[in-house]
């Protein structure tokens, strides 16, 4: 793959004593397959909502990179399960689109929504999780990812993944903006002062 080949990672960072209905921040991280950082975006979703799929949609409006050739998420479930729909990301950017994560088996997720929700909820969370491509192992340095590609057949996906992986198992776009989301909710937390730590729950 050319050096110049650009993809947007997004991640995101919430404190695990966020309650349901707080904010997790997003991060956009735009990088060239040489390891070139070349943009960055950053916005909300709910945790335990349903907003993230229009969350990343709008870091991607927002950047207006025409540039950017593929997008990159950290896994399919951010902010406690607010589920995104690869599908609908892929029509709105026009971009293949590929969901990265690290574990094994799907089935703890399923267990997990049967736990956390129930009605229609479970439903609406149930109706994303199965609309969902299925995963494909990659071995990349080393290391076992899974990858969900959508607008791209496997072949692509793991040569994508691969080119922006030079060494461990995060393709760079995805562990920069993990990183960059992870200072930016840090700073709002530091903007708010400890004054917040003792209002009302």
């Amino acid at each position: 793959m050319k050096p110049g080949v650009r993809a947007l990672g997004v991640a995101e960072s919430y404190p695990g004593t966020a309650r349901e209905g707080g904010q997790s921040t997003l991060a956009g991280a735009v990088l060239r397959a040489d390891r070139v950082l070349d943009g960055l975006a950053f916005g909300t979703c709910t945790v335990g909502g349903t907003d993230a799929t229009t969350a990343v949609a709008r870091l991607w409006t927002e950047l207006d990179r025409p540039d950017v050739r593929y997008l990159l998420l950290a896994g399919v479930a951010p902010a406690w399960y607010n589920l995104l729909d690869l599908h609908a990301l892929h029509e709105r950017t026009d971009r293949p689109v590929l969901a990265v994560t690290f574990e094994a088996s799907d089935e703890s997720l399923e267990r997990a929504l049967g736990r956390a929700f129930s009605g229609e909820a479970l439903a609406e969370r149930r109706g994303r999780f199965e609309r969902l491509p299925p995963r494909s192992r990659l071995r990349v340095n080393d290391e076992t990812v899974f990858v969900r590609p959508v607008g791209c057949d496997a072949g692509e996906a793991r040569d994508v993944v691969r080119a922006f992986t030079p060494e461990g198992g995060r393709p760079e776009p995805l562990r920069v903006a993990r990183l960059a989301a992870r200072a930016g909710r840090e700073l709002v937390e530091d903007a708010r002062g400890p004054a917040d730590e003792d209002e009302p729950v």
